[in-house]
């Protein structure tokens, strides 16, 4: 049985609101689209993720996390029910420097399965998917079935008590 793409998009929203100090909120992260095996993101310009004030480009940084996160959640999207998908291994290429004021998309996807490794890969983009700022290639823990059964249990239910009928 495959996981409930409904479940994979609560749990991608609820990590992006309810832990008002983490990543996703200081850097703006946002998940744009859930398919089966592939994940669209976007983050927005701003001066706070800003890598070198001189030339406004974003922060390396910025780009690993927001790639990291798109292979991760797209990983999450092949399991056979909701559960975290540890990064393994992750490697990131800067192709060349943001253009400055503009957002950055990212696009991940699952390209083989294995019994313990989900392989990822991604391109950030400026609007044109042929001419990528960034690509990461990453592999993934596939945790054993049930693993994280309460973690979905509690997530849904705080899912529920945050967002209700916001959704």
């Amino acid at each position: 049985m495959a996981v409930d793409l409904d479940e994979v998009r609560k749990m991608c929203e609820l990590l992006m609101i309810a832990n008002q100090g983490d990543h996703f909120h200081a850097l703006g992260i946002k998940v744009t689209d859930i398919q089966r095996g592939s994940v669209t993101m976007e983050i927005g310009y701003s001066e706070e993720i800003v890598g070198n004030p001189e030339t406004g480009v974003i922060h390396g940084g910025v780009l690993t996390a927001l790639l990291d996160s798109c292979c991760g959640f797209s990983a999450s999207t092949v399991l056979e029910e909701l559960a975290l998908t540890p990064t393994i291994d992750l490697r990131i290429d800067h192709l060349g420097p943001a253009e400055p004021h503009k957002p950055i998309y990212a696009v991940g996807e699952v390209y083989r399965l294995s019994r313990y490794v989900i392989f990822t890969r991604a391109i950030a983009h400026q609007g044109d998917v042929n001419r990528p700022v960034a690509q990461a290639v990453g592999n993934f823990t596939r945790m054993e079935t049930g693993t994280f059964t309460e973690f979905r249990d509690t997530m849904l239910a705080a899912y529920d008590e945050i967002v209700g009928g916001k959704a």
